[in-house]
């Protein structure tokens, strides 16, 4: 057993001896490690966060302390059972969630047991997913608490923009004119995509707390097949709903991968979109606007086109942000996302049609 692990978890209000530690997932962002107890049935997860991804340590734990307090209330008003495995519990460190060991910041979690997550996606996942973060949206309508950006400006359809403006006039590494026709494409479509903010502004689109990072291994399913919770909250912010709604598709509904040299291999699958449609408008049709509800194949649209404008943008900078493999690897991906972009778009009327006659 790591000492120094084991001395940080001791900072923390657990019940039970460590009796193990060890390394828990494969998460990207942050590390992560089970902690067992000599309680039966008393695990936790320790958790290292990502310091150079979430900067405002504080902001972040904040946001989820008043998240998960919101949603537990929310559970007790609905008289549901077993709440504890429903909601993440966080411990305390001298009564913060997070404790600093002049190096790094660190949380401990309770444990759910037997849970589990899926990484496949079909009808079925999808369903639940739509389902589960419909619902997480609407225990979160009517929070009174104020929360932060975890990170700033995440899903600003014109803050990327001006990203990709930007790395244009600096052309750091030469490479704008390789990469001309897709920023040409790209740009084509820079007024119709940022219809989010103009709505905003206009005071037609509010904003919600989202989760951000709606993928399908984000929820934990107990042994029937039933969702638990949603997890991984460190993304939870004010957004728009089209965060949630499109950001899953851009992944789930792509056919091919996201970084797809073959382009034929690139198109978005309704099924896949009607499964996570029909989840989602079950949980958050009772508190969905008409213009938030009547624009959700804008937000199919829109993650595509955003993830592509970043990708694009990191390619002129010199791949400063995303990990690539090869020296063209970030105008593959790009191409890949505007693919699956137009392939949304062809499919606007379905998608349209579908959500209108969902009753």
């Amino acid at each position: 057993m790591d000492n120094r692990l084991k001395d940080i978890v001791s900072h923390f209000d657990i019940d039970g001896e460590i009796v193990d530690i060890k390394p828990l997932g494969a998460g990207l962002i942050n590390d992560s490690y089970e902690v067992d107890t000599d309680r039966r049935g008393r695990a936790y997860v320790l958790q290292r966060i990502n310091h150079n991804v979430f900067r405002d340590v504080e902001l972040l734990q904040n946001n989820i302390e008043k998240v998960t307090a919101h949603i537990r209330k929310k559970l007790i008003e609905r008289n549901e059972a077993d709440i504890d495995r429903k909601v993440l519990q966080f411990t305390r460190c001298g009564g913060k969630t997070y404790y600093f060991d002049d190096k790094d910041y660190w949380r401990v979690m309770v444990f759910i047991s037997d849970s589990y997550t899926h990484e496949s996606v079909n009808p079925e996942y999808s369903y639940c997913a739509g389902k589960a973060f419909g619902d997480f949206q609407s225990m979160l309508a009517d929070i009174d608490e104020v929360l932060g950006e975890t990170i700033p400006d995440f899903h600003n359809m014109e803050f990327r923009l001006k990203q990709l403006r930007d790395a244009i006039d600096a052309d750091k590494v030469g490479r704008l004119d390789a990469a001309r026709e897709m920023v040409d494409r790209y740009l084509a479509f820079a007024d119709e995509m940022c219809l989010a903010e103009r709505l905003h502004r206009e005071g037609k689109l509010p904003k919600r707390i989202c989760h951000c990072d709606t993928k399908v291994n984000n929820m934990l399913f107990d042994k029937d097949g039933n969702v638990l919770c949603v997890i991984d909250l460190d993304t939870v912010m004010p957004s728009f709903v089209f965060s949630d709604f499109g950001d899953f598709l851009r992944t789930a509904a792509n056919t091919g991968m996201e970084d797809d040299p073959d382009l034929d291999n690139v198109d978005f699958d309704m099924d896949i979109f009607r499964a996570f449609a029909k989840g989602y408008l079950e949980s958050a049709s009772s508190f969905l606007t008409e213009t938030e509800r009547g624009n959700l194949h804008y937000a199919a649209a829109l993650f595509p086109y955003m993830t592509g404008v970043r990708f694009l943008a990191d390619y002129l900078d010199g791949d400063n942000y995303f990990k690539t493999q090869y020296d063209d690897h970030n105008l593959v991906r790009a191409k890949a996302q505007f693919k699956l972009f137009e392939s949304v778009r062809r499919r606007y009327p379905e998608m349209k049609a579908f959500v209108e006659d969902f009753k």
